[in-house]
């Protein structure tokens, strides 16, 4: 069965950009006494809502009591990632390729982060026209793992077969959930090629 859509993920699938975001976190932490290592941030922190990322950093420092603080503190941390990858967007050539080529297609981002996070960065490597929707954290109740992302993607689409491309364990168990056919990114350097190889299968 031929895909009619491709519906990206934005950060790990898209960019690289975790790594960018743990480091904002990571400084925006040090000021309140605590310091999120690589490996906890990758194991509890990846792919889920803003809110239950710091929720999740907080009690892995055992600090509950910091949340609030953090959270007010957000706006500085997107601010910062914002700015930071604004000098150099990690985006593989590769990846950059693959979108200018799928001209047959029709795509689109799904992400649970901000808009004013991912359309600068698209802009800034020039795919941006590539994606006819962007659906992000601010345009669904639920976020990932819940269906209700990829399932507005594909309404505003009109799609009926899209192919899922995704890193997280909640990204994909909410392209499953939707009932899509998924393809797992290990990391953003992976992503062209296999979802060409998706895609050749077809």
């Amino acid at each position: 069965m031929s895909f009619d859509a491709i519906l990206f993920d934005f950060d790990g699938v898209l960019v690289d950009s975790e790594p960018l975001h743990y480091d904002c976190w990571r400084d925006v932490l040090i000021p309140y006494g605590f310091h999120l290592s690589w490996e906890d941030y990758e194991k509890n922190c990846i792919g889920i809502s803003d809110k239950a990322m710091i929720q999740s950093m907080c009690r892995i420092a055992g600090r509950d009591e910091l949340f609030d603080p953090v959270w007010a503190d957000y706006p500085r941390k997107k601010a910062m990632f914002r700015e930071r990858i604004a000098k150099s967007v990690p985006m593989p050539e590769s990846t950059r390729e693959l979108l200018l080529s799928l001209e047959g297609y029709r795509l689109a981002v799904v992400s649970s982060s901000g808009r004013l996070e991912i359309e600068p960065t698209l802009e800034a490597v020039g795919v941006r026209h590539t994606f006819e929707t962007i659906v992000t954290g601010e345009d669904v109740v639920r976020l990932k793992p819940s269906p209700e992302p990829y399932l507005t993607a594909a309404a505003r689409l009109g799609c009926a077969r899209p192919l899922v491309v995704e890193d997280s364990e909640a990204g994909i168990a909410a392209g499953l959930a939707a009932g899509f056919e998924v393809v797992r990114i290990p990391s953003a350097a992976n992503t062209a090629n296999l979802v060409r190889s998706m895609l050749d299968r077809t």
